[in-house]
C-alpha cells in the first residue's frame, strides 16, 4: 500500500533542485510535544496515508514515511522542523502539482473555523486528491494540525457515475410523468397501482390521489373479470417475461376505449418489484379496421353476386350451344362435318372448364367452399378417371393406373373433389407428355385408429417443369409458356385449386422431378375417416354441384328413357328462345311426345292449373323442367306457389346458377332436383329416370 501511495504522490511532488534548499532558513528542532521517540507519533509515522503533523505555529513536527517517500526532498530531515509555509512555497517554486500548495488554504480554514476541513483537487491526468485537515485542541487552544492526502480518484469516478445515473433516472421519470400519448404506470406485485402519469389520467380519467393503491382490474369489463383476465395477464407476464393484449378498457365515467396493453415484470436482484404497464388508446385504429372489414365483406358479397350473374350469363348461351351440338351429333354428318362438330364440342368443354375454374377459385378464396363427407371408394374413383381420361392420350403415350391393395375399401371423404384433383393432374400430364407414359399411383401412406392417409401421384415422362418455375407451381394464375407442346393455355388456376382442395381434405400437395428420367411427379394426400362398417351407399340422384367434370363411362340408358317417356306429359318453363328450342328437340329425341311450354313462371303456374282442370287430376304433369331465372315470375317462386296449391309432381331446377349452395337452396324451397346449364344429356336422363322411378315407388 505504501508503495502504491508513494508512487502516486511522487508523480505530483517532484524533487526540487538542490540549489533551492540552500537559500531556505534552517528549521528549528521540534520541542517536547513532538518527541520523535513518542509512541503516539509512531502511529502517524507508519500510516499508509501520506500525513503531516503541524504544531500551533504551523511548524512540521512529524511526517509519515509514506509522505517522505513522495516528498520533493525525499528525506525526513528536509521536512521535519520546517515551517509549513516554507515547504509550501518551495513546492510552488518547483512547479509541483498544487496539492501541497492548496493545503495552505485548508490550514487557514481550520485555524479560522476550528473544524475539520476536506478539499478535493483534480489533476490534469484526471487524478483526484483529497486534503483532509484535522485540528487537535488541548485546553481550548490549538495544539497541532493533522494533514492527510487521500487518493480519491476511484471514489470520485463512482460518484460521477452515480450522479449521471440519477440524472438519467430523473430525466426518465420526468418523461414518463409528462407523456400524454401513453398510460405508463407501475403495479406492485399484487397488481395494485403504484404510480400514475399524465397519459394514464388523460386516458382513464382518474387523478393520482384517486387511483394509487387501487387494483388495476377496475379498468376491465364484467366479462373479463368473470374469467379473471387481469390475474391471467400477470401470470402470463411472469411466465413469459411479457404479456400483450388488446381489448376494451373502461374509464372513470364508464365509457370504454379499445386498448393495447403491454405488461412486463420488473425484478431487482431476482426479487419481483412489480409490473410496468403501458397502455395505448387504439380506438381510432380499431374503428378504421372495422370499417375496412365491413368494406371487404361488402366487396366480397358484391363479388359473389357478380360471379353468380356471370355464371348465369355465360352458361345460358353455353347451354344452347352445347345442347344443340349434342343434337347435331345425333344427325347424319359426313366426315368433315363430324370433325368440325367435334372441334366445337371440345372447345366448348374447355371453355366450360375455364368458367368452373374461376368459380371454384372464387369460392375457395372467400371461404365459401365446403367439403362433403360421403362414403367413397378410392379404387373405383381411380379406375373411373382412368377410363374417362383415356381419350386424352395419343397412341404414343401409355396410360396406366396402379393401386396399393392396402388402400381401404371405403372411407369417409369427398369423392367429387378427390376425382377433380386426379383428373386435373392427369389432364396436365396429358398436355405436356407427347410420348412415353403417364401413371396414376395410389397407395396407403399411413393410418391410425381414426383415419387413413392416402397418397396419390401422377407420374409422367413429359417435358417436366423448369427448376426456376417449380416454386410457383401452385400459385394462382401462374402458367408456363410452352406453346410448342401446350395445347390449352388455361387459367393458371388448376394446380392452385388442387392445393386448396387437398388441404380442405386434410392433406397436402407437392411436386418433384421424375426420378427415372424426364418428366414430373405431382402428388397429393387426403385424409379418409375410417368407416366402422361399410355399406353400399346409393349415389345421390343429383350431383348438386355445378362442377362439370367428365364422368366415367355410364351404361347407355337411352332405350330405357324412351320406353318410360311414351306416356309422360311434361312442362318446360324456359324464357330463352334458343334454349327452349334446343331442350324441346332434346326431350323429343328422348321419346317424350307431350311437352307443353311456358316462357315465364306465371305462365307455368297457369298452365299447370289449366292442365289439372282439363285432366281432372291432382298431378297435371308427370314432371316440370323449371328454369330459375325468368321474367314476370321466377322459377323458385312459381314452384313454391305450385306446392302451396297442392301440386306435388317433380320439379327440376334447370339453371345456369352453379355456385356452391344454390342447389341445396333450390331443393329447400320445394324443388325436387337440380341440373346445371349447359345440360348434360346423360345426366338429364339419369335425373328423369330417378324421378319417374320414385313416382312409381310411391
Amino acid at each position: 500500500m505504501e508503495g502504491v501511495v508513494a508512487a502516486s504522490l511522487d508523480a505530483i511532488l517532484p524533487k526540487p533542485p538542490v540549489s533551492t534548499l540552500v537559500d531556505l532558513p534552517q528549521p528549528k528542532r521540534p520541542d517536547s510535544i513532538c518527541d520523535a521517540s513518542s509512541a503516539e507519533f509512531d502511529i502517524f509515522r507508519f500510516t499508509p496515508v501520506p500525513t503531516l503533523i503541524l504544531d500551533a505555529s504551523r511548524r512540521i513536527v512529524q511526517v509519515s514515511d509514506s509522505f517522505v517517500m513522495t516528498s520533493p526532498g525525499g528525506r525526513r530531515e528536509d521536512l521535519v522542523g520546517w515551517h509549513a509555509d516554507d515547504v509550501l512555497d518551495r513546492t510552488d517554486r518547483t512547479s509541483a502539482f498544487p496539492v501541497l500548495a492548496s493545503a495552505r488554504e485548508a490550514i487557514r480554514i481550520v485555524e479560522e473555523t476550528g473544524s475539520l476541513t476536506q478539499l478535493d483537487h483534480s489533476t490534469d491526468s484526471q487524478q483526484v486528491w483529497r486534503t483532509r485537515t484535522v485540528p487537535i485542541y488541548r485546553n481550548d487552544s490549538l495544539h497541532c494540525t493533522q494533514l492527510e492526502f487521500h487518493d480519491v480518484t476511484e471514489e470520485h469516478r463512482k460518484r460521477l457515475e452515480l450522479e449521471e445515473r440519477l440524472r438519467n433516472v430523473e430525466t426518465f421519470r420526468i418523461l414518463v410523468e409528462t407523456v400524454k400519448d401513453y398510460a405508463i404506470f407501475m403495479l406492485d406485485p399484487n397488481g395494485n397501482i403504484a404510480t400514475w402519469n399524465a397519459g394514464a389520467q388523460a386516458f382513464k380519467g382518474y387523478t393520482k390521489s384517486e387511483i394509487i393503491g387501487q387494483h388495476f382490474s377496475r379498468f376491465y369489463g364484467e366479462d373479463d373479470l368473470a374469467t379473471d383476465k387481469p390475474g391471467r395477464e400477470l401470470r402470463t407476464a411472469l411466465r413469459d417475461g411479457r404479456c400483450e393484449d388488446e381489448g376494451w378498457r373502461y374509464r372513470k365515467d364508464g365509457s370504454r376505449f379499445w386498448a393495447n396493453v403491454v405488461i412486463t415484470p420488473v425484478f431487482r436482484e431476482g426479487v419481483l418489484l412489480g409490473f410496468s404497464k403501458v397502455t395505448r388508446d387504439m380506438t381510432d385504429r380499431r374503428k378504421a379496421e372495422q370499417q375496412l372489414i365491413g368494406a371487404y365483406e361488402e366487396a366480397s358479397k358484391l363479388k359473389s353476386e357478380f360471379l353468380a350473374n356471370m355464371s348465369h350469363e355465360i352458361r345460358t348461351p353455353m347451354h344452347g350451344l352445347l345442347s344443340a351440338l349434342t343434337l347435331l351429333l345425333d344427325t347424319k354428318l359426313d366426315f368433315d362435318q363430324l370433325d368440325l362438330a367435334r372441334v366445337i364440342q371440345e372447345s366448348g368443354e374447355v371453355l366450360l372448364q375455364v368458367i368452373n375454374d374461376i368459380l371454384d377459385y372464387s369460392k375457395l378464396a372467400n371461404g365459401s367452399f365446403s367439403i362433403s363427407h360421403d362414403i367413397i371408394n378410392i379404387a373405383d374413383i381411380v379406375h373411373s378417371v382412368h377410363r374417362a381420361q383415356q381419350k386424352l392420350f395419343s397412341p404414343q403415350v401409355k396410360f396406366e393406373s396402379h393401386l396399393d391393395p392396402q388402400i381401404p375399401k371405403a372411407g369417409e371423404g369427398d369423392s367429387l373433389r378427390y376425382r377433380q384433383i386426379v383428373q386435373n393432374l392427369v389432364s396436365n400430364a396429358a398436355k405436356f407428355t407427347e410420348e412415353g407414359s403417364v401413371q396414376i399411383n395410389a397407395r396407403l401412406e399411413s393410418e391410425d385408429e381414426e383415419n387413413s392417409i392416402i397418397r396419390t401421384a401422377v407420374v409422367d415422362t413429359g417435358i417436366g417443369v423448369p427448376e426456376a418455375s417449380a416454386k410457383a407451381l401452385f400459385t394462382p394464375f401462374t402458367q408456363f409458356d410452352n406453346s410448342a407442346t401446350k395445347r390449352y393455355k388455361g387459367t393458371g388456376l388448376g394446380l392452385s385449386i388442387c392445393r386448396s382442395l387437398s388441404e380442405l381434405m386434410g392433406g397436402e400437395i407437392g411436386f418433384h422431378p421424375n426420378p427415372e428420367g424426364h418428366g414430373s411427379v405431382f402428388w397429393f394426400t387426403i385424409k379418409l375417416k375410417k368407416c366402422k362398417q361399410f355399406q353400399t351407399i346409393k349415389t345421390p340422384r343429383i350431383e348438386l354441384d355445378g362442377l362439370r367434370v367428365p364422368s366415367p363411362a355410364d351404361v347407355d340408358h337411352m332405350e330405357e328413357i324412351k320406353r318410360v317417356a311414351v306416356n309422360k306429359h311434361l312442362l318446360l318453363a324456359e324464357d330463352n328462345f334458343i334454349n327452349r328450342k334446343v331442350m324441346l328437340r332434346m326431350l323429343a329425341g328422348l321419346g317424350f311426345p307431350n311437352i307443353d311450354v311456358a316462357t315465364d313462371g306465371k305462365e307455368a303456374v297457369a298452365k299447370t292449373i289449366q292442365s289439372a282442370d282439363d285432366r281432372h287430376a291432382s298431378v297435371p304433369y308427370d314432371l316440370i323442367l323449371m328454369d330459375v331465372n325468368m321474367p314476370v315470375q321466377d322459377g323458385v317462386s312459381a314452384t313454391q306457389e305450385l306446392r302451396d296449391r297442392g301440386f306435388y309432381m317433380p320439379v327440376i331446377a334447370m339453371t345456369a346458377n352453379a355456385l356452391k349452395g344454390q342447389a341445396e337452396a333450390y331443393i329447400a324451397k320445394g324443388m325436387s332436383g337440380y341440373i346445371a346449364k349447359p345440360v348434360d344429356r346423360k345426366l338429364l336422363i339419369k335425373i328423369l329416370l330417378s324421378c319417374f322411378k320414385d313416382q312409381s315407388n310411391d
